[in-house]
């Protein structure tokens, strides 16, 4: 099955977006799946639902950070120029990096939560989200492996 919607059968299946997008793609970079949904599971909803950086993007963040990250703080070009890259094609193609902004509610507010639940939103885009960056972090990692 291709990564992209892999992650996406994911978060249909409850996980976060955060979750649905890191834990596809850690573990052919060396991370096991548990693991990863761990890691990852304070960052939906733009980071614990704060609407803040979307949680596909986050999730996609850390895939780069385990494929060009450094242990040396004198070496961090390669993740920076990967990250950036992600950051700026999600946005170019989704409007926005924001989870309030691409879903027009803030989660954090009780009832901003339930009328994205009531108006389906989070069924319907946030999928197509979580597919986005998923593809986009295979291409940037040169991965696209099905």
């Amino acid at each position: 099955m291709e990564k992209s919607l892999k992650a996406k059968t994911r978060f249909e299946e409850s996980f976060s977006c955060s979750q649905a997008v890191f834990s596809t793609l850690a573990p052919e970079l060396g991370l096991n799946e548990e693991t990863a949904l761990k890691i990852s599971s304070a960052f939906g909803g733009g980071i614990s639902r704060h609407g803040e950086v979307c949680g596909a993007v986050t999730g996609a963040l850390m895939s780069l950070g385990l494929k060009f990250g450094s242990t040396s703080p004198d070496d961090e070009e390669k993740v920076r120029e990967a990250s950036q890259k992600l950051m700026r094609e999600f946005k170019e193609k989704n409007g926005s990096l924001l989870c309030r902004e691409l879903l027009g509610y803030h989660l954090i507010i009780p009832e901003e939560r339930e009328q994205a639940k009531e108006s389906g939103i989070t069924r319907s885009l946030c999928p197509l989200l979580v597919q986005s960056a998923t593809k986009l972090a295979e291409e940037i990692s040169g991965r696209n492996i099905k």
